[in-house]
């Protein structure tokens, strides 16, 4: 059911997000890009998960990343290993992947402007914003985005995704089925703001959604056609002007 005010998604900056998380973001008018919390190397903030065109095969992409203080390492002080060869096995990577789609000139010339992050800093966050950032831009995504490490909260995990949340002015918060796991309900409530379960399909563009870059379906299906894939599931959520 739509809500009367704006959304807001909370998520890790991950490299060339996968297409769920894609969705997430693009239903919301905010991201906050939580980039203050313990680094994981298991999950998607330094890696992505790549399709062959042709069956079978499925590769990760991996930027290679140093954590100054070891496991207690946040998100925005894990460090590139070697910036520039991650930028061209980045490119290379993809290119070799889908070169041969009618979109890859689109996405190649995108790719050029969200690549120069690997020269410009220093840090594997920003690289993957940078990534997401692109994805974003392709399928008309108009929201704002904030960092978590600017923000106000509490160290709770709940009371401050809540804290995160109401500092946007959002009436909902847009919650993936890893967060129905631990939320407690209760601090957004207190804030005035929904939590709303956020769910997509799981067939056609959708297969693996949760597993592959979003830049497969992207490529195999067309950008337009993905992008309206998520307008239709943001539709669900929000009432967009």
């Amino acid at each position: 059911m739509p809500l009367p005010g704006g959304l807001c998604a909370i998520h890790q900056p991950n490299v060339l997000p996968r297409l769920t998380t894609l969705a997430k973001l693009f239903a919301a008018d905010y991201w906050i890009v939580l980039d203050d919390v313990q680094f994981a190397r298991r999950d998607y903030q330094h890696r992505a998960r790549l399709a062959s065109m042709s069956p079978p095969g499925r590769q990760w992409l991996s930027i290679p990343t140093h954590l100054p203080h070891g496991r207690s390492t946040l998100i925005r002080d894990a460090v590139l290993v070697d910036p520039e060869r991650s930028r061209r096995r980045v490119m290379h990577m993809l290119a070799q992947h889908y070169s041969s789609c009618p979109d890859w000139p689109v996405l190649r010339h995108e790719l050029d402007s969200a690549l120069v992050q690997f020269r410009r800093s220093d840090k594997t966050a920003d690289v993957a914003e940078a990534s997401t950032r692109m994805l974003l831009n392709l399928v008309g995504w108009k929201g704002r985005i904030l960092y978590s490490s600017q923000m106000p909260a509490r160290s709770e995990p709940s009371q401050r995704l809540a804290d995160l949340a109401a500092g946007t002015g959002s009436r909902g918060y847009l919650c993936g089925t890893g967060g129905t796991r631990y939320l407690q309900v209760a601090p957004f409530a207190a804030r005035g703001i929904s939590v709303v379960p956020f769910r997509t399909p799981t067939l056609g563009i959708w297969a693996g959604g949760h597993e592959v870059s979003a830049v497969h379906p992207l490529m195999n299906y067309g950008i337009r056609s993905v992008a309206g894939e998520l307008r239709a599931i943001a539709s669900r959520y929000h009432v967009r002007p």
